[in-house]
């Protein structure tokens, strides 16, 4: 059907601190806060923030892990948000989620093949000579040989923990995979393989990633655009080359320019942020980046930004940089740009592989 693979709709999620007969005088944790985004088919999403900025909620939300406060997720035009237990299990098939800790995210009692085949097997049954056909097939997709099928995780290094977690994900062919910080916790000589990996098995099958990371290095050869979070908002959307060649909200500058460089003759934005990041208890009133932004104004204190669609295709919700028309603007559509649009979009498989020795 026409329209993105994935559309998200002002998602929400509220965790309240405690009960009682007074519900409304109940503080809450705004984890997330009105986030909307769309993933085109074979697009990567990359969410970016700092921690406890609300991207691994979002990720959760996606996958129905937790339920959403508000807010609508929509596959191919049904929103799973909505669907009950029996309903939403057919939908499972369509997304899966590599998780972060590749020794935590798998059953330490099952075999490879067994973790393999075992997401199968919640829909329909399997020979054994079909389980081993399947685990064989996908541990070899994953650049394992077949005949750790029969390993336990304990046995594998955390590298292979990882293509083991991607191949379980592989297994009901989803067309969505969320990958929240799945190459974090690895040495970054194996992080390169699993994000060459992850680029191959997109050109080969089609797949979208809704990936998820703090590192910037990571996102700016893997994604094809980012989404950048603060306090449980998204405050950018753009085109991958477009932000980092030139980022418009404070935030965004101040995430960049505190990224590490390998290169000493690369010059490097200065955007300096003084305190500390509020709580997502209390937040502030207006922008929630206003205390720490040095452009903040009054209108900053006083009215949260919208998103508002710029000349080269981003949205940014920032007052100062991007000030609202009375036209409510829409959060931009997965492979939107304005014919002027000054960045390109890249080819993430070959830019990353140039930076590999």
């Amino acid at each position: 059907m026409n329209g993105p693979l994935l559309k998200v709709e002002n998602l929400t999620k509220h965790y309240p601190l405690g009960t009682g007969f007074l519900k409304k005088t109940i503080p809450v944790i705004r984890a997330v806060e009105d986030v909307s985004f769309s993933v085109e088919a074979g697009e990567t999403l990359c969410i970016v923030g700092e921690s406890g900025c609300g991207k691994s909620t979002v990720a959760r939300l996606l996958m129905r892990l937790v339920e959403p406060t508000g807010g609508r997720v929509l596959i191919d035009g049904t929103d799973i948000a909505g669907l009950k237990k029996h309903a939403l299990h057919a939908w499972r098939r369509r997304m899966q989620m590599v998780f972060q800790d590749p020794y935590s995210s798998l059953n330490p009692r099952l075999t490879a093949g067994q973790i393999i085949t075992e997401p199968v097997e919640n829909f329909e049954r399997l020979s054994r000579k079909q389980r081993n056909a399947l685990a064989a097939d996908l541990l070899q997709k994953v650049g394992m040989s077949p005949e750790m099928m029969h390993r336990l995780p304990s046995e594998l290094s955390g590298g292979q923990r990882q293509r083991l977690g991607i191949a379980r994900a592989l297994a009901l062919q989803p067309s969505l995979i969320i990958a929240d910080e799945a190459v974090s916790a690895l040495d970054v000589s194996v992080q390169a393989q699993i994000l060459n990996l992850l680029l191959d098995l997109q050109q080969q099958l089609g797949i979208a990633f809704v990936f998820i990371s703090h590192d910037l290095s990571v996102v700016e050869h893997i994604g094809h655009r980012v989404a950048v979070m603060y306090l449980g908002r998204i405050v950018e959307l753009a085109q991958c080359e477009a932000l980092f060649a030139k980022p418009v909200h404070p935030y965004t500058e101040a995430l960049i320019a505190a990224a590490p460089v390998p290169d000493p003759t690369r010059a490097r934005l200065e955007a300096p942020v003084e305190g500390e990041v509020p709580s997502p208890i209390n937040p502030p009133s207006g922008c929630a980046f206003h205390p720490r932004c040095p452009l903040a104004v009054e209108r900053c204190r006083m009215e949260v930004p919208p998103l508002v669609p710029m000349a080269d295709g981003r949205v940014v919700a920032c007052h100062v940089r991007a000030p609202a028309t009375d036209v409510p603007a829409q959060p931009a559509e997965a492979g939107d740009h304005s014919p002027d649009q000054v960045a390109q979009p890249h080819d993430p498989v070959q830019r990353y592989r140039k930076t590999q020795v």
